[in-house]
């Protein structure tokens, strides 16, 4: 059994201002990679700024990272941090901005070409990485991950090496405070299906679904306050625990079928990401309950429930109905789905077949 965790967690209010030193480790200048309005807004980059400027560094902020990024914007960050010399890349956002900071720490540094930038062979230099997560839900602050949309193969694609783990992630559930309730619960549900999918890889181990376990019983805490709207900033500090604990759970597990599906989902019908794994996950549990009904109630159990319906139900309360997808198109999904790892990394064989009647009775 092997376990790999580099990344440095500091966690708690106000945790970026009362550890400004952990930036100076790492150069003398900086750049901040974020999205347009919600870093701002949130409070999250002005206090990025504070503790780099408590210790006389410099910065630049590339603020143009879009939800689901392309590869035409990472290559533009990574130009953007030679050009500016900098030395090390704050990621601040939700998964988007994250995954996108990753990706623009490897390419500061070598260079790759866009036929092999999902390859997986990489040099070993990337620029020092800090990651300031705003949303519960990727983990991506803890991933060897990032999620790009590559528009030639007309789906999200990751960027997936230990080099690209962050040297630090600083969680502060103080930034989810803005979200609006859709988002909430959308991150929260990303969060969920990493740790469910988790325990169902074949790479799944015993530290692996300890963590999974107690996020996803974390998670489930927190439904009857998603459902509410009102949701607690205690709970919210409870749902950036989860979904960090989540992070650790795909870093060594990978995803399955779920997020191999859920794509398609983003990339055609512009569904959130967490709202399309939640769409699916119900059926994709009824499908894995046919060969593996003892680990599905164990799944269960930690949220409290017996039976998938009431997963299913659980799922239709949080989350809003979406359009419907033709006959043609889950055809079109399946066979997308199909190409990926995700659907060899199951415990359980699926098969064409197997995808459609997941996405037939799902949406």
């Amino acid at each position: 059994m092997n376990f790999l965790m580099p990344t440095e967690i500091v966690m708690g209010r106000e945790c970026i201002r009362e550890n400004a030193s952990i930036f100076a480790r790492y150069g003398k200048k900086a750049m901040l990679v974020t999205g347009e309005r919600s870093a701002r807004q949130n409070g999250s980059q002005a206090d990025v700024i504070a503790a780099l400027e408590s210790q006389g560094m410099e910065y630049i902020v590339f603020d143009r990272i879009m939800a689901n990024p392309t590869v035409d914007i990472v290559y533009e960050g990574a130009i953007q941090a030679r050009e500016n010399a900098v030395q090390f890349i704050i990621g601040i956002g939700g998964g988007s901005p994250m995954d996108a900071a990753k990706v623009i720490a490897l390419l500061a540094t070598q260079d790759i070409s866009r036929e092999n930038l999902f390859g997986g062979v990489y040099e070993n230099r990337i620029l020092p990485m800090i990651m300031v997560p705003t949303t519960a839900g990727s983990g991506s602050e803890v991933t060897k991950y990032a999620i790009l949309t590559n528009d030639v193969t007309q789906t999200k694609i990751s960027v997936a090496t230990p080099l690209i783990f962050p040297n630090v992630a600083m969680l502060d559930a103080k930034y989810t405070e803005t979200l609006t309730i859709k988002t909430t619960v959308n991150t929260a549900i990303d969060a969920l299906s990493h740790s469910i999918e988790g325990m169902l890889s074949k790479r799944a181990n015993a530290i692996s679904n300890l963590l999974a376990k107690e996020s996803i019983r974390i998670i489930a805490e927190c439904f009857k306050e998603l459902e509410s709207g009102q949701v607690s900033n205690v709970s919210r500090e409870r749902l950036l625990y989860a979904s960090s604990l989540g992070g650790m759970v795909i870093s060594q597990t990978g995803t399955v079928a779920v997020h191999a599906m859920g794509y398609s989902l983003t990339y055609f019908k512009n569904i959130d990401h967490g709202h399309a794994n939640g769409l699916l996950m119900g059926e994709f549990l009824n499908y894995i309950k046919e060969f593996e009904p003892d680990l599905i109630a164990e799944i269960l159990s930690f949220m409290n429930m017996n039976v998938i319906d009431e997963f299913k139900e659980k799922m239709e309360t949080l989350l809003e109905k979406t359009e419907k997808i033709t006959g043609e198109e889950i055809e079109q999904y399946s066979k997308t789905a199909m190409k990926t790892g995700h659907i060899a990394n199951c415990i359980v064989t699926l098969d064409f077949e197997g995808v459609k009647r997941i996405y037939e009775k799902s949406v």
